[in-house]
């Protein structure tokens, strides 16, 4: 099977995904306490208020009604308009989603470019200082949890330090963005670069044993030429599949860092709406997260049969 033929296939097949999270997402939700008639009026919620805007928002029917009409926008590609902002939840996802996709590609960055130098250098001395070095250092940012650590950094690169980088926001322009947006990158790198070391670390010790590998260094190739020409090539597949495993994590767990770092992202909205109880925009979200998952893995697919051509796609 073509590479065309097979990402058609993948992409036929997050239809029946994407339905199955519709279904969970929209009954789960009105398992939630709460009406959302009454968060939004508050004190002034009368039963005669409460059922009009029941009546307007088409919570007075049941379930399998609600769950029909909203299928019945999802495939023209409305998304309901959202209960408390009174906007289109399509409109509110479109305008935040740049800020997650953002935090998610910056952290990726730099978690390869942490793990790429770190790894091979443990891998070129075997139980040397500088190996157990690399392998525990990194251990010590994995072992907590995000938000402490967002909290750490704003702390001392923020607060504590002339306000170098902002406390919070998404800053203006490709400039702005990318120094708003570096402490949560970091937090996000500080979770994922350990994982990638390790996994790297162990593919690069098994390539360095290969025939392949002996061969280069007995024609007097450099000891750098043969670990990054070489090695480092065969050895960063496997960790392909590692990387788009924890890229797959980071889509649902940008919704804590965003709040951290109070970033107008996706995840923000998320935990905003899980609160307001607004079904629309939940619903909307998890959809797009859900697909954004399943993207991340077919592009993790399609990036391991170009490294490797021996993969088939059957």
């Amino acid at each position: 099977m073509d590479l065309p033929a097979y990402v058609a296939r993948r992409l036929l097949q997050m239809v029946p995904v994407a339905v199955g999270v519709t279904i969970l997402v929209f009954f789960m939700i009105h398992l939630v306490p709460g009406d959302p008639a009454r968060t939004m009026l508050g004190t002034h919620a009368t039963p005669q208020r409460v059922a009009l805007l029941h009546k307007e928002w088409g919570l007075d029917k049941s379930l399998p009604v609600q769950y029909e009409r909203f299928m019945s926008r999802l495939v023209h590609g409305d998304l309901g308009d959202s209960l408390f902002y009174r906007v289109p939840a399509r409109q509110l996802i479109v305008d935040r989603l740049p800020v997650t996709l953002w935090l998610i590609i910056y952290g990726t960055g730099l978690s390869i470019l942490i793990a790429l130098p770190l790894a091979a250098v443990a891998a070129s001395r075997r139980d040397a200082v500088r190996d157990q070095v690399v392998r525990v250092v990194p251990l010590v940012g994995l072992g907590f949890p995000s938000f402490w650590v967002g909290i750490m950094l704003l702390l001392a690169f923020a607060l504590n330090s002339g306000r170098f980088f902002p406390v919070g926001g998404y800053g203006h322009g490709f400039s702005g963005h990318l120094r708003a947006m570096f402490l949560p990158a970091l937090t996000v790198a500080i979770a994922i670069a350990p994982i990638l070391i390790r996994s790297l670390r162990a593919s690069l010790l098994n390539v360095l044993e290969s025939d392949y590998i002996t061969t280069a260094r007995a024609k007097g190739l450099p000891e750098r030429h043969v670990l990054v020409r070489h090695a480092l090539r065969n050895a960063v597949i496997s960790t392909v599949a590692v990387l788009g495993v924890n890229i797959g994590y980071l889509v649902g767990g940008t919704l804590v860092i965003e709040q951290v770092y109070a970033l107008p992202g996706v995840g923000q909205l998320m935990i905003n709406s899980i609160f307001q109880r607004d079904f629309p925009v939940v619903q909307g979200v998890t959809l797009v997260f859900a697909i954004l998952v399943v993207l991340v893995y077919l592009i993790t697919d399609i990036v391991h049969s170009l490294l490797d051509p021996r993969v088939r796609f059957e």
